[in-house]
């Protein structure tokens, strides 16, 4: 009798496990819940994009078999975590960097310094042939691409004015723990200092770093502006985000869901680009109302900056990649 009321537990355990494993992405009733998570402040464009466009439109449409929630501000875990979770689909859907190259190392190409020259670039490469080839980088990863939006031209935030070479030696510099921003870094002349994004306030102000160096719409809605005085517009970097779904969590919907998710992200990602070329000057005068100087480099600084950066980072990483060249020129011609 002992051993049969055991092994009525276990089997009973063993059920309740694989039903709640089957239910995962599940609410009552059969409802699909798609939980999104990022690491952008409220006020961001990428939160706002998914709140005002994708949110409502996903849910409408489906006529109430869909709920999303957006987690913003990293509750879900560090940028890291939650892609780890939109693989293993702990996750349904997330906004993502490029952080996956340390899995797909071609991912990492499309935050290569000065790919881009401006937004209409980046958005006509990454709508086109770059980013299906991308795009097909992640499906090797259990996560399907549904759109691509902006992060921004990325900036250095220090608290002295930088108007030279000379001014970057040695600056205690946060940048994500990815080998072409470390490149980056030191042929800047910096010294790298990798943490997430989440341990970016606290390092500044407890003076761990000198400064970071994100697009300005972070710079601004993630507080950075409360702990640093200067901003030096590098634009350096051009640094992309996708939105990104568990692979096997899509295939699973229905035919006629998938379209509405991919239609509702199509939606978001359209008006997240366009929030943040319109919002580029509104928060640079912002910044400069709270006191923050930005400072565009003179073309001499520029063109010093660009050559020294191009010429180590480059010259390394078509060594290391030999499929490297050959995708720039796609991306060149992608740009035509």
């Amino acid at each position: 009798m002992k051993y049969s009321k055991i092994m009525f537990f276990i089997t009973l355990f063993s059920f309740m496990l694989i039903v709640s494993a089957c239910s995962d992405g599940v609410g009552e009733e059969g409802e699909i819940k798609i939980k999104v998570a990022h690491y952008f402040a409220e006020g961001h464009p990428q939160h706002k994009a998914l709140e005002e466009e994708f949110v409502p439109y996903v849910e409408e449409k489906a006529d109430g078999k869909v709920t999303v929630e957006v987690y913003p501000n990293s509750e879900l875990g560090a940028e890291d975590e939650y892609t780890n979770g939109v693989r293993n689909g702990s996750i349904e859907m997330v906004v993502a960097g490029m952080g996956l190259q340390e899995a797909e190392a071609k991912i990492g190409t499309l935050e290569w310094p000065y790919l881009f020259d401006d937004y209409e670039e980046a958005k006509t490469s990454l709508d086109g042939e770059v980013g299906e080839e991308i795009g097909d980088e992640f499906r090797k990863l259990d996560v399907e691409p549904i759109g691509w939006t902006a992060n921004g031209f990325r900036a250095i935030s220090s608290n002295d004015t930088i108007e030279s070479m000379d001014d970057l030696k040695g600056l205690k510099l946060r940048m994500p723990e990815y080998h072409v921003y470390e490149r980056t870094g030191e042929a800047m002349g910096v010294s790298v200092q990798p943490m997430p994004i989440s341990e970016i306030f606290t390092a500044l102000e407890q003076g761990v770093v000198d400064g970071q160096e994100n697009p300005l719409a972070t710079f601004k809605e993630s507080g950075f502006y409360e702990v640093q005085s200067d901003v030096l517009e590098s634009n350096h970097m051009f640094s992309p985000n996708v939105y990104l779904i568990n692979a096997d969590f899509m295939d699973n919907l229905d035919e006629d869901i998938q379209k509405i998710v991919r239609d509702g992200a199509k939606n978001a990602a359209d008006y997240e680009w366009e929030l943040m070329e319109s919002e580029e000057d509104d928060i640079k005068s912002e910044l400069e109302s709270e006191g923050i100087t930005i400072t565009e480099p003179d073309d001499q600084f520029k063109q010093e900056l660009e050559d020294t950066i191009k010429d180590k980072v480059y010259e390394d990483l078509l060594e290391k990649h030999d499929w490297a060249e050959e995708f720039l020129e796609t991306v060149e011609k992608s740009k035509e």
